[in-house]
């Protein structure tokens, strides 16, 4: 037990992004503090597997799942015993010999998201974003702020909605960002009834299909698959809750939990069953209209 703990400490060191490049899968972005790359573990059209060099730990938006180099190995193989990611490791890097590797790089305070100042959403640039992802600005704004904030030493504002832990999700037509501590957005008004969606532009996407909805429903978004079971509490209060995740892997396998853990749960993705989500859905619709 003692040989395999430590050949597994030091299996941790070995660079994430090394391996991955010995495996054939580059950065498509990268910086000092991180890199981006299409999944390793799935297919997709849209980098969302980042990697960070400061802690060399691996974290798959799309599947809301992340972790050590081992955990990697084990989810690329099929998931193989941890002495198996070993020797794997040991083959395919027998340079580094699992000798310890550097830390990357140090996280400076300007690297920090910092929120400036909150408003209500009024530049045309964020309005004219709305309009272009099909939403509808006067639902969106009940509940989304116009957020200014800084970032390596530049300003930004973006489309902000507020999670839980006080923290926020950014959206504007150039970037998709989060300012700690990450965490689910929920939305009540005492309603008998939630609806449960992805992200914000499926939250925003649903409420300008069903403008009526709100006075009805209460909402939880959950900005990350990963957040699936911290809703439980909160969710199992209601009567009905329905779900509006998206048609991939990790949203399917998100709803399959909620099923199981919310006895009074309805999958509504039939809704949109021939679209990714909400919002692609949506804009298909608006499209469809334009062309009659």
């Amino acid at each position: 037990m003692k040989k395999e703990k430590l050949q597994c400490n030091t299996a941790r060191e070995i660079s994430i992004i090394e391996f991955l490049k010995k495996n054939g899968f580059s950065p498509l972005r990268e910086n000092h503090k991180e890199a981006w790359d299409l999944s390793p573990i799935r297919k997709e059209s849209t980098p969302s597997f980042k990697v960070s060099k400061i802690l060399n730990r691996w974290y798959d938006h799309g599947l809301g799942k992340g972790g050590n180099i081992i955990d990697l190995v084990i989810e690329m193989k099929h998931q193989c015993t941890v002495q198996e990611s070993l020797a794997i490791l040991e083959n395919t890097i027998p340079s580094f010999s699992f000798q310890q590797q550097k830390i990357f790089a140090v996280l400076k305070p300007e690297d920090e998201i910092r929120i400036e100042k909150v408003l209500p959403i009024q530049h045309p640039a964020l309005l004219n974003y709305l309009v272009k992802r099909k939403v509808n600005p006067k639902q969106v704004t009940k509940y989304a702020k116009q957020v200014h904030y800084s970032f390596k030493n530049s300003t930004y504002f973006a489309i902000g909605l507020k999670n839980v832990s006080g923290g926020w999700e950014l959206r504007n037509s150039y970037y998709k960002n989060a300012a700690a501590p990450k965490g689910f957005s929920f939305f009540s008004k005492a309603n008998n009834k939630l609806a449960i969606t992805e992200g914000m532009f499926d939250f925003f996407s649903l409420i300008s299909l069903y403008s009526d909805l709100p006075k009805k429903s209460d909402f939880i978004v959950l900005n990350s698959v990963s957040f699936v079971s911290r809703i439980k509490n909160i969710a199992s209060r209601y009567t009905k809750v329905g779900l509006y995740l998206d048609n991939d892997l990790a949203g399917k396998k998100a709803t399959k939990q909620l099923l199981a853990d919310l006895p009074n749960s309805v999958d509504m993705s039939a809704i949109y069953s021939f679209t990714k989500d909400l919002n692609e859905y949506l804009t298909a619709l608006n499209r469809r209209q334009h062309r009659l």
